[in-house]
């Protein structure tokens, strides 16, 4: 016995999608504006700030792609679970972006070790402060998403990133005003080529646990398993599986095997409502067993009421 669902009630990328296309048109205008002054300036930091900000343009534009692809209903008919894990990919490519600007960041530094660049402090500071302003404003469009959406949140991240770097172009102004050392800029561009590997790790982590069909994150199949097999009238449980198919939708499948002479369509309820408001997976699908089918009848083959076999079998 099964239990159908509407997956798109559940999506939480497309109700965001306006706080996408807002911070792509910010960013996008003015990262031509900082790859001019870079350029003119001979500011690293600079230009490293402006890779970012094209990484931003690059994440928030696959970002939205994904999102209306994950919007879309599907007319094959084959797409069973729709294309929602558009979003998922879309985060794991923001990773890859936000790696590859860091090595390229920290490697120009490297190069430059040893050299005095003439730099430009006016242009730095002027663009830096602005790009900071810009990268606040994003930062701020994304946060209600990115809690919800983990394609929001490899938007929001490569942002966050960005905002560092522009924070980074203003100190590093400041201290090649103050000193005269044109180090200080080589130095805060490693930094930030730095602090991008730290914020993109983790989040690569958890599109591969989505990707690889992990249990959510929070929730405990083993306890999943214990609780469902406490139902009255289910005698075991089996084949208990948890995963993730995008950002706000978790999904799980079970098999109960019901006791002689239980309500089936109590245990169904029971299960559903159970799965929903304890665990928080809304779509889930049930699957009773009577124990005969399910050879219990026979002494040490039906499934553990709970703890034990039951709990070891939930993947």
């Amino acid at each position: 016995m099964g239990h159908g669902h509407d997956h798109a009630a559940g999506h939480a990328g497309g109700r965001h999608a306006w706080r996408l296309r807002v911070a792509l048109v910010l960013v996008g205008g003015f990262f031509v504006v900082e790859l001019v002054a870079g350029l003119l300036s001979g500011s690293l930091s600079l230009l490293s700030d402006a890779g970012h900000m094209a990484a931003d343009v690059v994440t928030l534009a696959t970002a939205l792609v994904a999102t209306r692809l994950a919007t879309r209903p599907d007319t094959t008919g084959r797409r069973t679970y729709g294309s929602y894990r558009a979003e998922v990919f879309a985060s794991g490519f923001a990773v890859l972006v936000m790696l590859g600007m860091a090595v390229y960041i920290v490697a120009a530094a490297i190069g430059r070790i040893g050299g005095q660049p003439e730099l430009q402090v006016g242009p730095m500071l002027v663009v830096g402060a602005l790009g900071l302003a810009v990268n606040l404003i994003a930062m701020r469009l994304l946060l209600a998403g990115a809690a919800e959406s983990l394609n929001v949140k490899g938007a929001y991240m490569e942002v966050v990133a960005d905002t560092a770097g522009s924070v980074g172009v203003v100190v590093a102004g400041v201290l090649v005003a103050v000193t005269g050392d044109a180090l200080w800029d080589t130095a805060i561009a490693l930094a930030i080529g730095l602090f991008v590997v730290v914020r993109a790790l983790p989040l690569g982590r958890q599109v591969l646990a989505v990707l690889a069909q992990h249990a959510p994150r929070g929730i405990d199949p083993a306890r999943v398993a214990a609780d469902l097999a406490a139902i009255e009238g289910v005698g075991g449980v089996h084949d208990v599986h948890l995963w993730t198919l995008t950002s706000g939708m978790n999904v799980a499948t079970a098999h109960l095997v019901t006791t002689p002479g239980a309500d089936d369509h109590a245990v169904l309820d029971r299960a559903q409502r159970l799965m929903r408001d304890d665990h928080g997976i809304a779509h889930a699908t049930v699957q009773l067993e009577p124990a005969v089918h399910a050879g219990c009848d026979e002494p040490g083959r039906c499934p553990a009421p709970a703890g034990g076999d039951a709990a070891a079998r939930a993947d």
